[in-house]
């Protein structure tokens, strides 16, 4: 008789809450590889959240600018609607207008957004910053203690920033941070030593690794990932035994194949289609390599996504 065998290891994810009350979600806690449930204790099932911006989306492609239009000036509003319409596990204010090379608006303004925001809805928050880490090191601060008691995912701290988001975010105000690192294994396990002599624990990191567009250095993404995951569980590595959560639309709503109009590409067909099928790519790629939630964009996405994911959880 044909015996299978199974993989075991010796390390084990840890699991970071996100939210409060009967919507808070739990990342991480496998003991095994992605979706090898024949294997062991996959942990909880990675989950889908739905990114919204704190002003009007001008740079959106047209179809998300239509289904989006009587509420995308209101980010409360907004946030409310996908949550009802929409059902994603989590969602993710991104923090545009506070960036210095656009709007520039002041942290304390967007703090009372993300305030609204976190207000209107019962599911988890993520809040992202701008991108510029001086720049977000004061917003996260801000962020923190306007929502103090809201459990957010403050996304993300940088080795430039780390210790006054992990400061306020983490010790004073009790949130969880995203440890950003550029898609290198070591870069990662760097980051989350410095804030573990801070004083975090590995139950309040969540590593945000990189990511990028399939077939824009992709599978640079993907091979990291995995080496991440299998130092963790393989060589118990507890320096990168924290989940993964991977801003996927971040990245594919900048590349050629989802921003080109139909008439500027008419061979490439319908852009929606496109924008639909890039996000699908990326984030089904990142799943299967240790992912443990995804930010998209489009509705058609998500569905798709979380179809995907309870098949192969099944």
């Amino acid at each position: 008789m044909f015996k299978k065998s199974v993989q075991k290891f010796p390390g084990k994810i840890c699991e970071v809450e996100l939210g409060t009350g009967e919507k808070a979600i739990k990342l991480g806690g496998a003991q095994v590889l992605p979706f090898c449930s024949f294997d062991g204790d996959t942990g909880n099932t990675p989950k889908v959240g739905m990114e919204i911006q704190d002003i009007y989306p001008e740079d959106w492609i047209d179809t998300l600018k239509e289904l989006y239009k009587d509420v995308a000036s209101d980010p409360a509003a907004w946030a409310k609607f996908i949550e009802d319409k929409y059902a994603p596990d989590f969602i993710c204010l991104r923090l545009v207008g506070a960036d210095p090379n656009g709007l520039d608006k002041p942290v304390d303004e967007c703090a009372k957004i993300a305030k609204a925001v976190a207000d209107a809805i019962t599911l988890p928050l993520v809040v992202a910053g701008t991108g510029n880490h001086e720049k977000d090191g004061k917003l996260f601060e801000a962020v923190a203690k306007e929502l103090e008691g809201k459990n957010i995912l403050l996304m993300s701290a940088v080795e430039d920033n780390y210790k006054a988001v992990a400061a306020a975010g983490v010790l004073a105000y009790k949130h969880k941070i995203g440890a950003e690192s550029s898609v290198d294994i070591n870069l990662a396990k760097q980051l989350n030593i410095l804030l573990s002599q801070l004083g975090i624990q590995n139950e309040s990191i969540v590593m945000n690794v990189g990511s990028a567009a399939a077939g824009y250095g992709y599978e640079y993404v993907i091979s990291t990932m995995d080496r991440i995951r299998l130092a963790a569980l393989g060589q118990n590595d507890k320096t990168l035994q924290m989940p993964i959560i991977t801003p996927v639309s971040f990245e594919t709503y900048k590349i050629k194949e989802t921003v080109s109009t139909e008439s500027d590409v008419p061979e490439w067909g319908n852009q929606e289609d496109r924008a639909i099928s890039m996000e699908v790519s990326t984030a089904s790629g990142v799943l299967v390599s240790g992912s443990d939630a995804v930010i998209l964009r489009h509705p058609t996405s998500v569905k798709i996504i979380k179809n995907l994911i309870n098949e192969l959880s099944a």
